[in-house]
């Protein structure tokens, strides 16, 4: 049983996050964590009886702060903050995201930086555990003043309004969901709206989870790429850790030797290793994939290091320092997270690409050195994986176009108060396309090589790969006459979703 995640003083981790939104951990706050909430509660009491109005405790919001609001009336303008904010549209965001979400924003609520009250800390929390997750809408945030209509779908779940979906996933009313996990709806006080929608988590969160994605997917590239060498009769020897540290990129070195270790013990490479090759050198997409790869790691690497610096940040506006002192502040703008999602999404599209060159060249019988057109069992009658190849270079090309940066676009807002805004959710939700759309082409260039190693016999390939193409032949069989191709390819891919190879 998983170990519950601690919200208080000590730092959340990625993993924290991984194991809460896609593996449903269970979530505690910390008794310093309910101290350090209970005492900037005290701050914003003490405020909201005072004479000179504070944003979000007396005022309106975003244009409308200029208006004053009277004491019996501030209950009522922050329910009304949080259902006119949930304006979302579009499909339902994947649970996992709504759970990274509801998690950073209670990460939050916890530093003592918000003034909720711990109650409502508290219900959140539940709502976490008790596997509710409500219904978010893909459209609605600009990625500033944070995830606002995402982050206000969750805040209106939490006072019984709108839709959930419950542990089942079964969509449910809010209120139905809470009274049946004991959870009394939140009745909002002071600040506590605000607090509840104001911080750039649903970017955040997906970010975390395209690393973890990622991190992964550069790791089947590199096997992928190097039963593409085997296949293709390449060359071990660009791999060398001598040859690599004269360019000491660690991403690079780290796909370099990966490589070099898969294609270990090769009857393939071994034979044509002797004085009757005549081949100089392999093309780009066989002899650069280390680079390639290695550059995406290393671009990934510098992703870790946004996404830790936010895990440890407290994003709110208004927000309430350790001197009582509640103070507006720039740091909901999303622009630190949206400019790394908009990065990830370019070496996301350029690992696809050179795997798709590779896939290729195994197909093409004046570049395959030897291997039958298409890898068809009988040429003419069989297309063998052209088309898929088809596939590949459709998914390459609308990566493409995901690379494209949504962080450069900036539509002003609330009557221009908001006039400069990140587009950062925008770049997180076009980056969890392109992760899919990697995973799709490897799978694939899994597929074809494995049917180009087969088709090598009967030599062997390495004991790694040979153990990948056995994974693959529990669920597809080996060479022969056309067969319905698309399940093939689900199941390669499925075999990279569950962490196979």
């Amino acid at each position: 049983m998983q170990q519950p995640v601690q919200l208080g003083p000590k730092p959340l981790t990625r993993d924290d996050v991984h194991a809460v939104a896609r593996g449903d951990a269970r979530v505690e706050i910390t008794e310093a964590a309910r101290e350090a909430v209970t005492t900037a509660r005290a701050h914003i009491e003490r405020l909201a009886t005072a004479e000179r109005p504070t944003y979000g405790v007396s005022t309106g919001f975003g244009a409308l702060a200029v208006r004053h609001i009277p004491p019996d009336r501030r209950a009522a303008l922050q329910q009304s903050l949080v259902r006119s904010h949930a304006a979302g549209a579009g499909p339902e965001v994947e649970r996992e995201v709504v759970r990274a979400l509801v998690l950073l924003r209670l990460k939050t609520l916890a530093s003592g930086h918000t003034g909720v009250r711990l109650e409502t800390a508290e219900a959140m929390a539940a709502m976490l555990n008790a596997g509710i997750t409500p219904v978010v809408h893909e459209f609605g945030s600009l990625g500033c003043s944070g995830d606002l209509a995402p982050l206000s779908a969750a805040a209106l779940a939490l006072t019984g309004e709108g839709d959930v979906r419950d542990a089942g996933g079964n969509l449910v009313p809010a209120a139905e969901a809470l009274a049946a996990a004991g959870i009394e709806p939140v009745r909002l006080a002071e600040k506590e709206g605000l607090a509840l929608i104001n911080g750039t988590d649903g970017m955040l969160g997906m970010l975390v989870l395209a690393i973890k994605d990622l991190t992964y997917l550069l790791d089947v590239a590199d096997l992928t790429a190097a039963m593409s060498v085997e296949a293709l009769l390449g060359t071990d020897r660009v791999f060398a850790a001598d040859l690599q540290a004269l360019r000491p990129h660690p991403g690079q070195g780290r796909s370099a030797r990966r490589m070099a270790e898969i294609l270990r013990d090769s009857e393939i490479m071994d034979s044509h290793r002797g004085p009757d090759c005549t081949r100089v050198q392999d093309a780009y997409s066989l002899r650069c994939s280390p680079q390639v790869h290695g550059a995406a790691r290393d671009t990934v690497a510098y992703a870790e290091t946004v996404a830790d610096r936010e895990l440890v940040s407290s994003i709110d506006n208004p927000v309430v320092l350790a001197d009582g002192r509640v103070e507006s502040n720039g740091n909901f703008h999303g622009a630190p997270i949206a400019y790394v999602l908009d990065f990830l999404a370019i070496p996301t599209a350029d690992v696809a690409s050179i795997a798709e060159r590779r896939t290729d060249r195994m197909l093409d019988v004046n570049r395959s050195h030897g291997l039958p057109p298409f890898l068809a069992h009988d040429p003419g009658v069989d297309s063998g994986h052209m088309i898929a190849q088809y596939t590949q270079a459709a998914i390459v090309s609308e990566l493409k176009r995901l690379a494209v940066p949504a962080s450069v676009d900036s539509i002003p807002s609330s009557a221009m108060q908001e006039d400069h805004v990140s587009m950062g959710w925008s770049a997180a939700r076009k980056l969890r396309q392109a992760v899919d759309g990697l995973r799709r082409v490897l799978a694939i260039e899994f597929l074809t090589a494995a049917r180009a190693l087969d088709l090598r016999k009967p030599l062997n390939p390495a004991p790694a790969t040979a153990a990948a193409v056995a994974k693959l032949r529990e669920h597809v069989p080996g060479p022969g006459p056309d067969r319905h191709l698309a399940p093939e390819i689900a199941a390669a891919e499925d075999l990279i979703r569950k962490g196979a190879l």
